[in-house]
């Protein structure tokens, strides 16, 4: 990784565990792949990409049960830790999960730019008119600059979701374009890439140990996996699924 430069994106999976019983560390979270609430175990990742790579810095393992720790508690803890490792991103990716006021104010304060999804009911103030929800201020194409309340001011863009829905995208960088907002966030989406190699190539998923403590070790060493197949890949160009198809390709011709 570069130090200084790229984009830091935080988010997180849910590692599924439809079945089990008697696995530690297994709880029910919301699943963007099932789009219901599914069982399994969450895992919190910190990626680093400058539009090409994806380099995993950090992650956490959601244990409310044992550790009393939420997903903003583990988004913070990571933010701290880049920070005194001596990470200065040019940007701070998230999801609308992890936009609280909390943790905008904490990339702030390392004078970190962020760039998130608000929901529709945030309130804002557009030049003094009094606090209202998002989705009744009139943003224009190229966006618009308004007061976040208890935060400050911020860069708000509208923008149409694959769903037909409407999105709505806002920054701390107020020279930010509407161009710059859609390439920011293509790359924020190397994180979806990120944990869909860990599931696909890394059998992150697969483990059957019951105790915690190996799940844990499980991740850890699938995530080492996934780093050896992304650097392969950046030297090489060879691709997560040609490099490992090749591990057992002689085997499976004999």
């Amino acid at each position: 990784v570069a130090l200084v430069g790229g984009i830091l994106v935080v988010d997180d999976s849910t590692l599924d565990k439809f079945y089990a019983r008697m696995i530690e560390l297994v709880t029910r979270h919301w699943s963007g792949k099932h789009h219901r609430v599914v069982q399994g175990i969450n895992l919190i990742s910190l990626l680093w990409t400058n539009g090409e790579a994806h380099l995993p810095c950090d992650y956490r393992v959601y244990d409310k049960r044992h550790d009393q720790l939420s997903k903003n508690d583990h988004f913070q803890a990571m933010l701290i830790t880049a920070a005194e490792r001596g990470f200065q991103p040019r940007l701070v990716g998230f999801d609308s999960w992890y936009a609280s006021l909390k943790n905008l104010k904490l990339v702030r304060t390392f004078e970190w730019h962020w760039l998130t999804q608000l929901k529709a009911n945030r309130l804002v103030d557009l030049e003094g008119t009094g606090n209202r929800s998002i989705r009744e201020v009139l943003i224009p194409s190229h966006g618009l600059i308004v007061h976040l309340k208890g935060y400050g001011l911020i860069k708000v863009f509208k923008v149409a979701a694959p769903d037909g829905g409407i999105e709505y995208w806002a920054t701390s960088d107020l020279t930010m374009t509407l161009e710059q907002c859609a390439d920011n966030a293509l790359q924020m989406w190397r994180i979806e890439e990120y944990h869909r190699g860990l599931k696909q190539f890394c059998g992150i998923e697969r483990a059957q140990h019951r105790s915690a403590k190996a799940q844990r070790n499980h991740i850890g060493l699938a995530l080492r996996a996934f780093l050896r197949l992304e650097v392969h890949r950046l030297r090489t160009g060879v691709s997560w699924f040609e490099a490992k198809t090749a591990i057992v390709r002689e085997a499976v011709r004999a």
